[in-house]
């Protein structure tokens, strides 16, 4: 090899390790959360960057313990505690407490770390497991503003039989109290059986307009939605 052959060789090598170097480099975000839906609160939420490996739920898939007690009573102590044991940079509950409808919050500055990944969730009040979530969103490395929509999840692992209760824990049937309303319940129960016991798209409350018993404690007049429920705006900077 000539000497110039050699200097090129070499040129090209480094040129090659610099720009690996620069393509792998942590990404500044904010992150704009918003509440879509007409009468829905969202409990506090997860936001969090992290790598390819890692998923806060997967459709289709049996939910985690984790999952079932922020999906069943907006408890998000679990994923924090598995978060933490990875690379990801999380921001959790944005919002100080409940996201009301047509409300927004915002994660101003997170540094990603080096996390290619974003994923959201947070329950849907009132709904006896359902939650709002984002899993695994490929953060673009391009500057620039993303607009997200997220659906409406159904944990599967609760019976939606909309009663309100006061219940929350996991494994324990009924909806947490909701802003507005006492624990008194005086419905019957939409149903008493769940077919579905995966993670799957939440088909929404039934409700009724019976205020003295029915069904269902739920209104069908306010506490009915369709997908999405929830726009993120996302600034890569």
């Amino acid at each position: 090899m000539t000497k110039k052959a050699l200097y090129t060789s070499i040129t090209l090598a480094l040129t090659m390790q610099f720009s690996q170097v620069a393509t792998v480099q942590a990404e500044i975000v904010d992150i704009e959360i918003t509440n879509l839906t007409h009468a829905m609160h969202f409990t506090p939420l997860v936001i969090t960057a992290h790598d390819s490996e890692t998923s806060l739920f997967v459709a289709g898939e049996a939910a985690s313990s984790e999952l079932q007690a922020m999906a069943e009573g907006g408890d998000i102590s679990g994923l924090e505690s598995i978060l933490s044991g990875t690379s990801a940079s999380t921001a959790s509950n944005p919002a100080a407490g409940l996201l009301a409808p047509t409300s927004s919050t915002m994660v101003s500055e997170l540094d990603t770390a080096e996390n290619t990944h974003l994923s959201i969730v947070g329950m849907i009040l009132p709904t006896n497991d359902g939650f709002v979530g984002l899993n695994g969103w490929e953060i673009p490395t391009t500057p620039d503003t993303y607009t997200i929509y997220l659906n409406a999840y159904d944990a599967g692992t609760e019976v939606n039989d909309e009663i309100v209760n006061g219940g929350g824990a996991p494994g324990a049937a009924g909806i947490p109290v909701i802003p507005g309303m006492d624990v008194t319940t005086t419905a019957s129960g939409v149903t008493n059986t769940e077919q579905n016991t995966l993670v799957h798209i939440h088909r929404g409350n039934i409700g009724d307009t019976n205020t003295d018993g029915g069904a269902s404690d739920l209104d069908s007049r306010v506490h009915r939605w369709l997908n999405p429920v929830a726009k993120v705006v996302v600034t890569v900077k």
